[in-house]
């Protein structure tokens, strides 16, 4: 589980296509610390497993249904990458319970100012907006 609030911006250091899928290794560093093999970070709001790390940077593997569900297939190296390290369950939730499990992207058909922040109005596959609530809780 994930608050949905991004804790760093990380950087896409390198790609590595093989059969199967992607490796993905990520720059980063507040969210490396107490970080283990097996851990759940999420980029761009998917829900990925660390399969490597050392001080400055991890690895992730994208399977094929990854890569057709979210806009990562998009990203090259370069590339910025939000991140949130999963919740721990003793501790305080700055944002809301979201899942990180990717069902489909959604596209944004417009932003506009409103106020001090910004309106935006997204289109999500006509399948999962029974899904969708007002106020529900989408990343």
């Amino acid at each position: 589980m994930f608050s949905g609030i991004v804790e760093e911006v990380g950087t896409i250091a390198a790609l590595d296509k093989r059969p199967g899928g992607i490796t993905l290794t990520i720059r980063a560093r507040h969210v490396l610390g107490q970080t283990q093999i097996g851990d759940s970070i999420a980029v761009n709001g998917a829900c990925l497993t660390v399969v490597r790390f050392d001080e400055q940077t991890f690895d992730v593997d994208m399977a094929p249904e990854t890569l057709r569900k979210t806009s990562l297939n998009q990203c090259g190296v370069g590339a910025d990458v939000n991140l949130e390290r999963s919740l721990m369950a003793n501790g305080r939730v700055g944002g809301h319970f979201v899942q990180g499990h990717i069902d489909s992207t959604a596209e944004v058909v417009e932003m506009a100012p409103d106020g001090e922040g910004v309106l935006a109005t997204f289109r999500a596959p006509v399948e999962l907006m029974r899904y969708i609530v007002p106020k529900g809780y989408v990343a």
